[in-house]
């Protein structure tokens, strides 16, 4: 697999081209929020996003690639994925931005 990061320049025109999308920031992050709620966020790591994907995508994600994949214990029981940027590419993000809009919770 090629390595690749996404930039935050590449992030917010991928999450700037979703229907009503918005950036602001969360925790001192950019992040992007749909009609005020969360999509997305940068980690402060600054290595990787966070990703409000629900339950059964983020089990099913960390269980298909946990290299890109993960969560921290500050998101043990939460809706989210935290994936590392070095491991997608705009449109792995389309899609999982796609999911986390499809999300309810």
């Amino acid at each position: 697999m090629v390595q690749r990061k996404l930039s935050l320049a590449a992030i917010r025109r991928v999450a700037g081209a979703l229907p009503d999308v918005e950036e602001g920031t969360s925790y001192g992050t950019p992040a992007w929020r749909q009609r005020g709620r969360l999509l997305a966020r940068l980690h402060q790591d600054g290595e990787s996003i966070v990703l409000k994907v629900g339950d059964e995508t983020r089990d099913h994600l960390l269980q298909a690639d946990p290299r890109t994949f993960f969560v921290t214990d500050h998101y043990l029981g939460y809706p989210t994925v935290l994936a590392r940027l070095n491991r997608l590419s705009a449109l792995d993000l389309r899609k999982l931005l796609a999911r986390a809009i499809a999300t309810k919770r």
